[in-house]
């Protein structure tokens, strides 16, 4: 145990539980509040953006679109063979001109449909035999018409401009186009005039909060909804504006064809006036707080006052208990660990006084007499593999066959022998995996001079396992069952496998071959009869060393029979690696608890 937390457990209980409070509480709910606050402020911030955005990107939508059917308009005049006819005859007569007027140009404009966004449509042209009224105007009238001249003409008709006089406010504007798609020998113009309503109504859209401005390539305003700048008279660029602290600047570009090329719309808002939905939520906030607090601080104080004042009672109980003061709890018995440990503590104290009284020194005798009835135990299910043979008679017979030169006799009686030596040494309860696997060879090596080509073996052992110590006898009756059970039913090419490895602190057995195999019913019922630790009967050797494995690594051992008949069976044993002094400990335990 470390010192910090042998420090920890000497502080009472009561500060605990304020440290607990203020680790637990207080500082979560703090920080949870700050962490709220600064988060909902950031997502109305995004919230916001998103909106004026989106309703930049509408007004953005909505301009293009008029811009575009104005464009429309000019194009279908652009296009028009009778309307360049029309402005490029030369009348010989006013009458001439008014026929021709009424019969065509008044039809052209009745022809077309009614567009809101359309305030008028005039055309303009140098042809001196016109008289200039009924939508019909002279060049020189056009504002800044050298201008347009020289811009319109270098185009071969297809430039299309936006006029936005600098003399008026800014909510005019008109697409100018040059109409020489037929004819070129006079100059005409076509001018579609925007309604300035249907601009103001676009540009003051009620989900932008701030401050919206419509610019021309070279950043100077050409429309604006700030109120201080929408009546001036003359274009200003932009960037030359003041504007306000932690202002947020919004763009989105129209690049509505060729004729708005690099033309911006940007809006302007405050974060003052994105957070007024904060600010407004300041109060909720605050309160949200407090009931954060105090729901929590009364809770902990009811609980605390629950337990603590029990606990207090429970203590000064036990320690009246070192003067021999037996007094129970008087308290009525509730159903949480502080009513069943005052539960207990009653119990507890009324069963020491009857040990103390009556029943301790016969306890005391009965366990002792258990613990020696389970160590009789222990030594019979060691002794119902412990051969009744006599090692010195094995070795006469052994010098006999060296004498009368039967090696192989010899060699049998020898390794019968050695198995013989370590049933006779069984003081040893743990054993070495070198020796165990030692015997192994001895009983297989006999069971080869039984069985002759009929049974062969593989053993593969880890040598970082061999000082490993294991059960005495714990892996033999498998390999006997495996070459009796299994190998002898078969005609031909018997083969016993035993691996052992270590792997994450785990021994693990395998002894597998490829013998008659079982049912599965009979494999089930084999496994029950283990699990459920039946009477010895059948199968003494499998059950000898499953039972002592339970004494010795109770539910710490893992053991599986996998088999299939005709195809053989498989045993696996993983044991913990365990130091002596553990697996002495788990003996004595089991020895004084079993039945």
């Amino acid at each position: 145990m470390s010192r910090s937390t042998r420090s920890f457990h000497n502080i009472r209980l009561k500060n605990k539980m304020l440290i607990m409070y203020f680790f637990a509480v207080f500082i979560p709910i703090v920080l949870t509040n700050v962490i709220f606050y600064i988060v909902t402020i950031e997502n109305v911030k995004k919230q916001q953006m998103d909106d004026s955005t989106l309703a930049l990107q509408q007004i953005n939508n909505e301009f293009k679109r008029i811009i575009d059917e104005a464009v429309g308009i000019s194009s279908s005049y652009y296009t028009n063979l009778n309307l360049n006819l029309f402005l490029e005859t030369d009348y010989m007569s006013d009458i001439e001109y008014i026929e021709r007027h009424y019969s065509f140009l008044r039809n052209l404009n009745q022809t077309n449909p009614l567009n809101p966004s359309i305030n008028s449509i005039r055309f303009y042209t140098d042809n001196q035999t016109v008289i200039y009224s009924g939508g019909v105007y002279p060049i020189d009238s056009l504002e800044q018409s050298i201008h347009f001249k020289d811009e319109l003409t270098k185009s071969n008709g297809s430039q299309i401009l936006i006029d936005t006089p600098s003399n008026k406010n800014l909510e005019t504007f008109s697409i100018i186009r040059n109409l020489d798609y037929f004819y070129k020998d006079k100059q005409k113009f076509v001018k579609v005039e925007l309604n300035s309503s249907a601009i103001r109504d676009i540009f003051n859209n009620v989900t932008f909060k701030g401050d919206v401005y419509l610019l021309n390539e070279r950043g100077e305003i050409e429309y604006t909804t700030n109120r201080f700048l929408s009546h001036m008279d003359k274009s200003v660029n932009f960037n030359q504006i003041n504007k306000e602290k932690n202002q947020v600047t919004i763009r989105t570009k129209l690049n509505s064809g060729s004729f708005l090329n690099d033309w911006t719309i940007v809006g302007t808002i405050s974060e003052e006036t994105m957070l007024t939905t904060v600010n407004k939520s300041k109060l909720f906030i605050f309160l949200l707080a407090c009931i954060n607090f105090l729901a929590p601080t009364i809770i902990i104080v009811i609980i605390s006052r629950s337990f603590l004042i029990r606990l207090h009672r429970i203590l000064r109980h036990v320690k009246r208990m070192e003067n021999q003061n037996f007094e129970l709890i008087d308290d009525q018995e509730f159903e949480d660990e502080i009513g069943q440990l005052t539960s207990e503590f009653n119990r507890m104290t009324k069963k020491i006084k009857d040990l103390i009284n009556d029943v301790l020194l016969v306890n005391i005798q009965n366990k002792d007499l258990e613990i020696k009835r389970n160590r009789a135990q222990l030594s019979a299910l060691q002794s119902q593999i412990n051969p009744h043979f006599l090692f010195n008679a094995l070795e006469t017979i052994r010098m006999r066959s060296l004498m009368k030169e039967e090696k192989e006799t010899a060699k049998i009686i020898h390794n019968m022998a050695k198995i013989f030596r370590n049933s006779l040494t069984w003081g040893r309860d743990f054993v070495p995996i070198r020796d165990e696997i030692n015997l192994i060879i001895s009983f297989l090596e006999i069971q080869r001079y039984r069985f002759g080509d009929k049974l062969d073996y593989e053993i593969h052992v880890d040598e970082s396992t061999e000082e490993y110590k294991i059960p005495n006898m714990a892996i033999l009756p498998f390999i006997e069952n495996a070459s009796i059970h299994g190998i002898e039913p078969l005609k031909e090419n018997g083969k016993i496998n035993l691996s052992i490895s270590l792997k994450d602190n785990l021994l693990t057995c395998v002894i597998k071959d490829n013998g008659v195999g079982m049912t599965e019913g009979k494999r089930k019922q084999l496994l029950s009869s283990l699990k459920n630790e039946e009477d010895i009967g059948e199968n003494v050797g499998i059950k000898n060393v499953y039972y002592r494995l339970n004494l010795y690594y109770p539910d710490q051992f893992y053991f599986n029979i996998d088999s299939h008949l005709d195809y053989g069976t498989i045993i696996t044993i993983q044991l913990p690696l365990q130091i002596d002094s553990q697996i002495h400990g788990n003996l004595e335990k089991n020895l004084y608890f079993i039945k």
